[in-house]
């Protein structure tokens, strides 16, 4: 008669204690439990020196390691020599009973001299297990003992399913061991290795239990949740973070961690806190992937894990037919949204800082908001805050970039003693920034943007532009520089979509899109859908010199004269120059058109 195949695999398993042959289906008793595996350094070699004494030492040990394993609800099993395997019904007991044992262990050898001490190792892995009577067999049992194998004497090693299962629920941090191969265990096993502050039971393998932040903003992008209840989604939802992190790569002021890194938290229940300790970062992007037929929507917020503050939230929605397409949507998005937000952030932490010891990155960032102020005081303080970060560091791109571009608002509004010398000046300061941080998108784009105004050949500027936005496309800024370098160019249709693109993905900074879409309608002679866009962009911002004067440009076209006078009229207490010195538009059509709804406005104005 044919014997009766079993499920158990193999015809031998292998245990801790060696091969035994394949159990009768019968008297199997499966289970799923955290595996607790330990064992003594060079015990062998102990036994050699002093089999009596090493036996009698390992008596004392073993009197404070068992009554700690029956505290935490553990079972001990068969014992061969210094090996020792327990299990637990979770995994948090095991690894809280593995730090309380290691501790123990410490306090019981600095009381001992040195040829009497012992140090065990330790291995923990839930799986399933096979029960025998007073044995424990199977893979979940093979790979406990690996795990001790790898571990330092007088450390635990765990592995990711230990990890994953203990989350945040307990005051320690893992290093990543990454995965390693061992014997009879086909898979390679991600090991990690158990450190925490209130427990010296391993030496780190790097410097503490937190990392020093890097010298420029960080962020790390955890792995998005699967809200589907659908693991076929786990694909997209890891498609869309790697693609988030590929996006926030191309930002060259900006730190990112990894996804290998970052994946290691994936399941879990996270403290933002604990992972920027971990990590070394100061943002963490967290989000969630929810899928309700073909339609899905994405969850993302930025959260500042130094303090836990939250910087940013929004969702995105789509549909499944196009999932690459919209993973690819979401993280242009996501990221073009996030560079804006962390750079305030940084602002705001900078201005936090006291101003005697500042070095070119303080100095950049404290210039950046009176940079964007529009104001002649704000402008004069972000060119000596610039040319202070200039002086420490003559390198700086975007500094000089940041420079070149305050030039451009002097002359827009005026304010330039010598037009001539303030127009070399920004073209220097744009020239050096190319010279410096050619493969910089930020300096790129100020720099182009200069270019373009004061430059006589438009298009070496526009084609900064595009490599700059080859460098990083979802770089809002960069967006809205192309769109006013179209504009000068005349390229109205294209100046339109690119300031559309620059609102997408920030779209919080409205002003400038809507004065640059209502400067494309004026030349286009859609002077109605113009004058909406300029009155709009007018009340989110009302000292934009260029603003004015398109609508008063605009009103006198349409016949509007007294509008018109009333527009110039308010121009004049923002600046005395109702022209600017330089008029950027190369179209001689559209420059014809905008000043002569100038000189109609305004009669004390001249032909320039």
């Amino acid at each position: 008669m044919a014997e009766k195949p079993s499920d158990l695999g193999p015809d031998r398993v292998y245990t801790l204690f060696g091969e035994v042959p394949r159990l009768e289906a019968r008297t199997v008793e499966r289970k799923l439990a955290a595996i607790f595996a330990a064992d003594v350094e060079g015990y062998s070699r102990l036994m050699g020196q002093d089999e009596d004494g090493t036996l009698r030492t390992l008596n004392i040990y073993r009197a404070i390691i068992d009554p700690l394993i029956a505290s935490y609800r553990g079972r001990i099993f068969n014992t061969a020599g210094d090996s020792l395997v327990a299990d637990f019904a979770s995994a948090v007991d095991a690894v809280e009973c593995a730090v309380e044992v290691q501790e123990a262990i410490a306090k019981e050898n600095s009381n001992r001299p040195a040829g009497e001490q012992m140090r065990f190792r330790i291995g923990i892995h839930v799986g399933d297990i096979i029960v025998q009577g007073d044995n424990l067999f199977g893979d979940g049992v093979n790979i406990a003992a690996r795990l001790e194998a790898l571990a330092e004497p007088g450390a635990i090693c765990v592995s990711s399913t230990v990890r994953d299962q203990i989350g945040t629920k307990l005051p320690l941090s893992l290093i990543d061991l990454g995965e390693q191969r061992v014997k009879n265990i086909a898979q390679p096993i991600k090991a990690y290795r158990i450190t925490g502050e209130t427990s010296p039971i391993a030496t780190p393998l790097v410097g503490g239990s937190s990392l020093p932040l890097p010298d420029k903003p960080s962020i790390a992008v955890l792995p998005f949740a699967n809200m589907s209840g659908d693991p076929d989604q786990d694909y997209f939802a890891d498609g869309m973070v790697e693609e988030i992190i590929t996006a926030l790569s191309r930002i060259r002021w900006l730190f990112v961690i990894a996804r290998n890194s970052s994946f290691t938290y994936r399941a879990q229940s996270v403290d933002v806190k604990q992972v920027g300790r971990e990590l070394g970062v100061r943002y963490v992007l967290e989000g969630s992937v929810r899928k309700a037929g073909q339609r899905v929507r994405i969850t993302g917020q930025l959260i500042d894990a130094v303090s836990g503050t939250h910087l940013w939230s929004d969702r995105f929605d789509g549909s499944l037919e196009d999932a690459f397409d919209l993973q690819d949507q979401v993280a242009i998005s996501v990221a073009g949204v996030i560079e804006p937000t962390l750079q305030a952030a940084e602002i705001r932490r900078a201005s936090e800082r006291p101003t005697s010891d500042l070095r070119a990155y303080d100095l950049y960032l404290r210039a950046l908001p009176h940079t964007y102020a529009w104001e002649r005081e704000g402008t004069v303080a972000a060119l000596d805050l610039l040319s202070q970060a200039i002086e420490h560091d003559p390198s700086y791109g975007r500094a000089l970039a940041h420079a070149a571009f305050c030039h451009v608002q002097i002359d827009l509004n005026g304010w330039a003693e010598d037009q001539q010398t303030n127009r070399g000046k920004a073209i220097d300061f744009a020239q050096q920034a190319i010279r410096t941080a050619a493969g910089d998108s930020g300096a790129l784009a100020y720099a182009a943007q200069a270019l373009g105004y004061f430059g006589e050949d438009i298009g070496a500027a526009i084609g900064m532009i595009d490599r700059c936005l080859a460098l990083n496309p979802s770089f809002a800024q960069g967006w809205l520089a192309s769109g006013w370098l179209r504009l000068y160019a005349g390229q109205t249709g294209l100046a339109i979509e690119h300031f559309e693109t620059s609102a997408r993905l920030n779209p919080r900074a409205v002003a400038a899109k809507l004065t640059g879409i209502g400067q494309a309608q004026f030349f286009n002679r859609q002077f109605e859908d113009a004058l909406e866009k300029l009155l709009m962009a007018r009340l989110e911002f009302p000292i934009h010199g260029m603003t004015y004067r398109f609508l008063a440009s605009c009103y006198a076209h349409m016949g509007r004269l007294d509008d018109a006078r009333e527009i110039v009229k308010r121009l004049r207490e923002i600046t005395p120059v109702v022209v600017p010195s330089i008029v950027a538009y190369r179209n001689p059509e559209h420059r014809e058109l905008f000043l002569s709804g100038l000189r109609l406005a305004d009669g004390e104005v001249g032909n320039p």
